[in-house]
């Protein structure tokens, strides 16, 4: 869609910043420790782990950081238990929010989910509200400099593609099942063909664009939501206009 901007494309215009974040490796450290606990220290038989593990490298994380999360995972390091607890609302303008959590004290985490919420003008909503809009897709972005749309389609095609999003000017999104994922990750390293952000992502079925106001006030709700530590990824169908967009880039 030209001239806007989904929450995908909007996700990786925020990276640079997010990247900056002081909690970034909290919430990388406790993903490898959860996928570790649930699936074995073995990121070769572990799907999970190493999409954990291939996301800590890409942020720079030192190995021993990423070694230790992983044994305190298995139970060789004596650590903190977290357990996943997913929270759904809705946020300015009507937008539905995912949000996913890791934490070691619930009654924490939702106290403070519901404090950001309701100061930023949204509200919580009961299980099933708002995840019934969403699919849970593996999803890879694609450089469009790396390769071409038919050259993507050729070397995908046998590796999970379920779609190619082509909205972006600057990048393809590759989206398959998730259990695919790692086919389709193998198959562009098979090919040579870089990609950044592979991720399991929550894909709205359908967006809401909101104007200028509504979006930035969205904006600073996921904002102070992802800037928690017990945040691990928020998931919306956020859409907003470029005009919108640059009115509070600037």
């Amino acid at each position: 869609m030209s001239g806007h901007s989904k929450w995908s494309t909007i996700k990786r215009k925020k990276a640079a910043t997010d990247q900056k974040r002081g909690n970034l490796f909290t919430k990388l450290v406790r993903e490898i420790t959860i996928a570790a606990k649930m699936g074995g220290g073995d990121p070769a038989a572990n799907p999970r782990l190493r999409l954990a593990v291939d996301n800590a490298k890409a942020s720079s994380m030192p190995q021993e950081n990423i070694q230790r999360a992983i044994k305190k995972g298995t139970g060789e390091l004596e650590g903190v238990t977290y357990e996943e607890i997913t929270y759904e609302g809705y946020g300015p303008g009507g937008i539905a929010l995912i949000i996913e959590t890791a934490t070691d004290n619930r009654n924490r985490t939702v106290a403070d989910v519901r404090h950001i919420i309701n100061r930023h003008n949204g509200s919580l909503g009961e299980n099933g509200s708002v995840s019934w809009m969403f699919q849970r897709k593996g999803c890879i972005e694609v450089a469009r400099a790396e390769a071409e749309e038919d050259r993507l389609m050729e070397v995908l095609l046998d590796a999970g593609l379920e779609d190619l999003n082509t909205d972006d000017e600057s990048y393809f999104t590759v989206i398959t099942d998730v259990r695919e994922l790692e086919n389709a990750k193998q198959a562009l390293d098979d090919a040579g063909i870089c990609y950044e952000n592979a991720r399991v992502d929550m894909i709205p079925d359908t967006y809401v664009e909101l104007d200028a106001s509504d979006a930035e006030k969205a904006m600073k709700l996921i904002d102070a939501l992802e800037n928690s530590d017990d945040v691990q990824a928020v998931y919306s169908n956020l859409e907003i206009s470029e005009q919108a967009m640059n009115s509070f880039d600037s």
